[in-house]
């Protein structure tokens, strides 16, 4: 299907909507019917009804839904009101007490939680391991094991997965497989064309592109996104807002003009960070010294805007100077917006913490946004200059 039809066409279906260009909003919670027979067709059958009341689906939602899952090469998509709502309520769905998890290192931290702290309560064990290497994956396979959850490129050492030979590996042994793929977006990564069963974004990155929506998306099956919108879904109530899913098909239109602009600056100014006398290293999967470049370049499209450098000579106090002293790159969590953003690691923990020795100490991650890259080279250096 054609990148432009999906992003402006698909599941419009403007005669429905007096022509208009841009879909409307469906601010409505409920949905009329003129008959008993037809609300009973609709309430047997909620998961393919967008008509009947919006905690499950919703006009507005269905068009966003369609793109999505096309953009995935997917049978189906569900929409969630945050990231982190997709991958929890899909593990959630996915898993069973007994059941066993493999996962890689450092995910996102809400991640992390959601394996460390949450599911073992409820009986479900986690093994952490190195993704890079994939002999971890075959060793760490348990009888009881349910789920591969993966993360690649992650968001602060940008380590990948090899993709294709976890999913044949999950296949062979009955594994579901499922990865956040929020660095890459569809454009520039398509699991499912990998053989990963389920795929999840934070759409509150590079698919909403403004910084103004939080929400999250799985794709996979119809038959799997069928399951968990049955039964976890409606009774945990993770509904996507209307309103957020009109600003996230706002965002879908101009999703490759943005990543393209980002992924070019970012090749500019790493490759200036790189030659900088006060730069030790920069992380970044495109980057020629980078560890796993060529797996990169094998499976990836392109590379997001996102990437980590360590300053020479890293204290805590040298590297809250160098991000205090940022004049246009904005310190805050997050990515995929218009605005270039920086955060150290360092931020989430306390100072006394610190530890010179420990290499994650010393990162600090970067997102390229839309600004000229001479902007921000120029910012950067006034910043090392001191």
């Amino acid at each position: 299907m054609d990148l432009s039809f999906i992003l402006n066409e698909l599941g419009e279906d403007r005669e429905n909507y007096f022509n208009a260009v841009s879909p409307p909003i469906m601010q409505s919670t409920n949905f009329a019917f003129k008959t008993v027979a037809d609300l009973r067709v609709a309430m047997a059958d909620e998961f393919d009804t967008s008509t009947l009341y919006s905690r499950g689906q919703n006009p507005t939602l269905t068009i966003l839904r369609k793109k999505l899952a096309a953009l995935d090469g997917a049978e189906d998509a569900l929409l969630f009101n945050s990231g982190i709502s997709a991958i929890s309520v899909t593990a959630i769905s996915l898993l069973k007490t007994g059941d066993h998890v493999i996962t890689i290192a450092d995910p996102y931290s809400w991640t992390e939680k959601l394996f460390n702290d949450f599911l073992p309560k409820f009986g479900i064990t986690t093994t952490f391991i190195d993704g890079s290497d994939f002999n971890n994956f075959e060793t760490a396979i348990k009888p009881e094991t349910r789920l591969i959850f993966l993360e690649s490129p992650n968001t602060f050492t940008y380590q990948l997965q090899d993709l294709k030979k976890v999913a044949t590996l999950a296949k062979s042994r009955g594994i579901i497989t499922m990865i956040d793929n929020s660095y890459c977006t569809p454009l520039y990564q398509q699991p499912i064309k990998m053989g990963i069963d389920v795929v999840a974004q934070s759409a509150t990155k590079y698919i909403g592109g403004h910084s103004d929506v939080v929400a999250g998306v799985i794709t996979g099956s119809t038959a799997l996104i069928k399951q968990i919108f049955s039964n976890e879904f409606m009774n945990l109530g993770p509904a996507l807002s209307p309103h957020s899913a009109w600003l996230l098909l706002r965002g879908l239109r101009t999703l490759p003009l943005r990543l393209q602009r980002s992924f070019e600056s970012t090749g500019i100014v790493t490759k200036w960070l790189s030659a900088h006398e006060d730069i030790e290293k920069v992380l970044w999967p495109f980057s020629a010294g980078f560890e796993q470049a060529k797996l990169a370049q094998e499976q990836m499209q392109g590379c997001g805007g996102l990437f980590s450098f360590v300053l020479k000579n890293s204290s805590l106090k040298k590297i809250e100077n160098f991000c205090d002293r940022l004049q246009h790159i904005l310190i805050a969590v997050s990515w995929g917006g218009h605005e270039s953003l920086i955060v150290p690691s360092i931020a989430s923990i306390s100072a006394d913490q610190y530890d010179v020795n420990n290499p994650s100490h010393q990162l600090i991650r970067m997102y390229i946004g839309l600004e000229d890259p001479q902007y921000l080279i120029a910012d950067l250096q006034q910043a090392l200059a001191y």
